[in-house]
């Protein structure tokens, strides 16, 4: 991490992650960029749908294959480089065919190493194989929940996730937020931890960095009047006058509170639910 001295207010607490240490690439490939507008939090009419999103820096969008679709055919990472878009650091894979992609790295990886995605490839640091063939208490990243469905899960930086069991054509999973879920034993995998890890380190020291992320403010429910939040109200500061807090629409929320569907689709694969506070 790099910190700076505390020239200024906003200065004195900042820190960043040390990219020069770390990142080999400068221009992205023109070939795998993309322009496009953000949809800031708003749907297809134009109305707020996830409050507390606008503005932030405009962004260049590289495409990341998360699909892995060219099996048996190893590849070689030329190039470590940043992506405004996710946490972890991606690199540019040049297959043995000539085809170049984005990939999301895991942590520890060098220009010049190769990997391969085959359902005999070695288990190594990068490696992509399908659950069945990754051993008990592996880690693993870059998770699908359906076979060829393309990654979904632990793709974040410094996330992975753990293979805990073996059942039945099943995979017991052990995710970021300790919840267990069965995934078919089809599924593809990739082996290590995702790059960045020090990303949950750092700090951004004043409020603009956060409006550069495209983060808007957020007001505490207690602070608004009782038309705006149904904890708002009252004269001067008092307690939100209800057992649970809830949400503007009068939903659960925070403190760890339950907040999943009784029937949503899914459930039939959770063997146990993910454990509020702090994580082991």
């Amino acid at each position: 991490m790099k910190e700076y001295k505390p020239r200024s207010n906003p200065r004195r607490h900042m820190s960043v992650v040390s990219f020069k240490s770390v990142l080999t690439g400068h221009e992205p490939l023109k070939a795998l960029t993309f322009g496009i507008k953000r949809s800031v939090g708003r749907n297809n009419a134009g109305r707020i749908t996830v409050r507390h999103k606008g503005g932030g820096h405009k962004r260049l969008f590289r495409e990341i294959d998360f699909r892995y679709d060219k099996i048996n055919i190893p590849y070689k990472i030329v190039s470590v480089e940043y992506d405004p878009n996710r946490t972890g650091f991606i690199g540019l894979a040049v297959y043995k065919d000539g085809e170049k992609r984005y990939v999301l790295l895991p942590k520890n990886i060098k220009v010049g190493e190769e990997f391969l995605t085959a359902e005999n490839a070695e288990i190594k640091l990068g490696n992509r194989l399908q659950l069945k063939d990754i051993p008990v208490g592996a880690f693993v990243y870059n998770v699908e929940l359906k076979p060829k469905g393309g990654a979904k899960i632990a793709r974040s930086a410094g996330n992975f996730v753990q293979v805990i069991a073996k059942d039945a054509g099943y995979i017991d999973l052990k995710m970021p937020s300790t919840e267990v879920r069965k995934v078919r034993e089809g599924c593809w995998a990739s082996i290590g931890e995702v790059s960045n890890e020090e990303k949950r380190l750092e700090n951004y020291g004043k409020a603009g960095k956060s409006r550069w992320k495209g983060i808007r403010p957020t007001v505490r429910g207690t602070a608004q009047n009782p038309v705006d939040h149904p904890h708002g109200g009252g004269e001067g500061r008092q307690g939100r006058g209800r057992r649970r807090a809830i949400s503007l629409w009068g939903k659960p929320t925070g403190k760890g509170q339950k907040s999943r569907r009784a029937k949503k689709y899914s459930n039939k694969n959770m063997v146990s639910r993910r454990k509020v506070g702090k994580k082991e």
